[in-house]
């Protein structure tokens, strides 16, 4: 009977520590904006990127302007620089917290981001190390 009881919390523990870069990054995000190491737009990553000051940079794939992107992963690649793809312009922008909210506290006006550069991380955790390790799995 002990054996099991034991084993229930372990399996349930588990469940809840299952990682994916969708739950990962915007703790990253959050914690390099706390530190004031996140910049966003393409003038900003950009110049983040040629001055090799940016350790990370998120680009999402529904940008609307196909030079835009062709920009940013040759900065990237040319510097070495990891670059993670997101789905959606928006869910960066929800996760940079470029949102309002209405009384009810539904987001209400959201403006979408096609990429940012994070130049600073913060302190370390293992939401950065998931992070880095699936930016060089997933890099080109």
């Amino acid at each position: 009977m002990a054996d099991t009881d034991a084993q229930v919390p372990v399996v349930t523990e588990e469940k809840k520590t299952e990682k994916s870069i969708l739950t990962e990054l915007p703790k990253v995000i959050q914690k390099s904006q706390i530190n004031d190491g996140l910049v966003h737009g393409l003038n900003e990553v950009v110049k983040a990127l040629d001055r090799k000051e940016a350790q990370l940079c998120i680009l999402a794939d529904n940008c609307e302007e196909s030079k835009y992107t062709t920009l940013v992963e040759a900065f990237a690649a040319q510097n070495n620089i990891p670059l993670i793809h997101v789905d959606e312009r928006n869910q960066l922008g929800e996760w940079l917290g470029l949102y309002k909210k209405d009384e009810e506290g539904n987001i209400r006006k959201l403006r979408g981001v096609s990429s940012c550069a994070i130049k600073d991380f913060g302190e370390g955790s293992t939401a950065l190390e998931y992070t880095l390790n699936y930016a060089k799995e997933h890099s080109k």
